[in-house]
């Protein structure tokens, strides 16, 4: 059977999601089957189950805005290099396209109110009381660490929320990362087009090496130990974590697993 929007908001009920709350949203529609409304019906739910004194965040990243010199699968050629970073379009929180976030975090970036903060490659998008001192002052240099939007979520007791998708998505598990130390942990140059003091920019910073291959892991290891409400919804499920929860204990997780001999 389709899913309707009452059917998304009786599930965020049923997750604990209430009114006031501040949420970081992962989803995928084709993971909980065909939805009646498409995005707009889930935006819906989302919105009211938060009501007007809630928040509501998704990642809004754009990956593509970045040095070609990292680009994998596919790669360019060393000789395109320079003309891309010479050429590319300077990132803009209206016009620049989100990579691979999914029909629900298109919709909600098209949606007048909803603000953007203007880190070019790992932006954030929010709506609500708090969208605007979660959003702003993105730095460039580790854009998923302690001087993100991910900081002013964790400080204000967000709930994950993910529709359809596993830890594997869970972008605040790289706010755990830039927390935590272990063996081999690496930092990578980065460069993005931006705007500065009136025009285009090339500019370069640094970002901790991410790692998503023990994510799903770290969820679960979390779950074992802490609350994480599961629902069914359509063809799949809903989750909500508490965020300031799981990112402490997977900042001391992977200080502690990633690096060691298996």
């Amino acid at each position: 059977m389709p899913v309707t929007a009452r059917e998304v908001l009786i599930a965020l009920a049923n997750l604990g999601v209430r009114e006031g709350d501040v949420l970081v949203v992962h989803s995928s529609l084709s993971a909980i089957g065909w939805v009646v409304g498409g995005p707009q019906a889930v935006l819906a739910a989302l919105l009211t189950a938060v009501g007007s004194t809630g928040t509501v965040t998704m990642p809004a990243h754009s990956g593509g805005l970045s040095e070609p010199s990292n680009w994998e699968n596919p790669a360019v050629p060393r000789e395109w290099w320079d003309t891309i970073r010479a050429e590319m379009s300077p990132f803009d929180e209206h016009l620049t396209p989100l990579r691979e976030m999914g029909a629900v975090a298109e919709a909600f970036h098209r949606m007048p109110g909803t603000l953007r903060s203007n880190h070019p490659t790992v932006s954030h998008l929010a709506r609500g009381p708090l969208a605007e001192t979660i959003t702003k002052d993105h730095r460039l240099d580790y854009g998923l660490g302690d001087g993100s939007p991910l900081r002013h979520l964790f400080e204000a007791n967000a709930k994950v929320v993910l529709i359809g998708v596993d830890h594997d998505n869970n972008t605040s598990l790289h706010l755990a990362e830039n927390r935590a130390n272990w063996p081999g942990r690496t930092v990578r140059h980065q460069g993005s087009p931006i705007i500065r003091d009136g025009r285009r920019q090339w500019v370069t910073y640094e970002e901790l090496d991410p790692d998503t291959d023990d994510f799903i892991d770290v969820g679960r290891a979390h779950a074992a130990a802490h609350e994480e409400r599961v629902v069914a919804l359509g063809a799949g499920f809903v989750r909500c974590i508490d965020m300031r929860s799981l990112v402490d204990f997977a900042a001391t997780w992977f200080s502690e697993h990633r690096g060691t001999v298996k």
